[in-house]
């Protein structure tokens, strides 16, 4: 009888343990989802689609299709945008434009270094570019029918 209270007073003291911690805990919104919306509110055009596996897919006229991927292991942000084989300068200024938001740089900053990108593409340098530019990673990729760019920061930066 006496080890039945001993453990119903141990149970009970863990679990209002537990019930502190967890209410003590703030409530944190998703930093993806709000990076989305702040996508979205200043970018005209600009829709919001489903969320997969740690990615928010958008979509917008000029692109072919945009994604965000949120923080993982090895980066902290990542914007994929795909278009034509030779992308207009709208969908440059798009990618530019949603670029500098989630990485916080000035605007003409990325349309440099996407143009940058997308320049090195060719005879010389083949259709699979990686560059760096302004501590972030790019990559550009072209097809016969489209082409790609990956901009992603890594977690040591």
């Amino acid at each position: 009888m006496m080890l039945k209270t001993i453990l119903r007073a141990t149970v009970c003291c863990v679990l209002s343990v537990f019930a502190a911690v967890l209410a003590a805990s703030p409530a944190r919104a998703d930093r993806c989802d709000d990076l989305a919306k702040e996508l979205k509110n200043q970018i005209d055009g600009l829709r919001i689609g489903q969320t997969v596996a740690g990615t928010v897919y958008l979509a917008h006229p000029k692109a072919r299709e945009i994604t965000l991927g949120c923080s993982s292991k090895n980066f902290s942000g990542q914007l994929f945008a795909k278009s034509d084989r030779k992308p207009p300068p709208a969908f440059i200024d798009l990618t530019a434009g949603a670029a500098a938001i989630v990485f916080t740089l000035p605007k003409d900053d990325m349309q440099r270094g996407i143009r940058r990108c997308f320049g090195r593409l060719g005879l010389f340098r083949g259709d699979d570019v990686t560059s760096r530019y302004r501590r972030l990673d790019m990559r550009c990729v072209r097809t016969k029918t489209e082409s790609t760019i990956t901009i992603t920061r890594s977690k040591d930066q």
